[in-house]
């Protein structure tokens, strides 16, 4: 915290009034939460066959890894190793015209 205050140049009060303000959550806990996500990021692109929870969480800056076990399916509703396990996701993209709008009406 006393790294990012220096590199923004605020002091530490500012900073976490201004999380609290503005994300709902002081600056440690958004950073937290951020790596979790990058984590699960991490873990749906994987190939299990080559990579472990536990290089993916240090990688990300987890150290404490049963914590991180308990904290992860909190958030995610399952283990890291589940989640590393799953067959990646293709993410479909929607655009919304108006023409699929108008049909998506039609259909209501």
């Amino acid at each position: 915290l006393t790294e990012i205050c220096a590199a923004i140049g605020v002091a530490e009060r500012t900073l976490r009034a201004s999380c609290e303000e503005h994300l709902g959550m002081g600056p440690i806990r958004f950073l937290t939460l951020r790596r979790m996500h990058l984590v699960h990021r991490a873990l749906l692109s994987a190939v299990p066959s080559t990579s472990t929870v536990t290089r993916i969480a240090t990688d990300h800056g987890f150290c404490e890894l049963g914590r991180f076990a308990v904290a992860y399916r909190a958030a995610f509703g399952e283990s890291p190793s589940e989640t590393l396990k799953r067959p990646a996701k293709q993410i479909a993209i929607r655009l919304n015209r108006p023409s699929s709008l108008v049909a998506a009406d039609a259909n209501a």
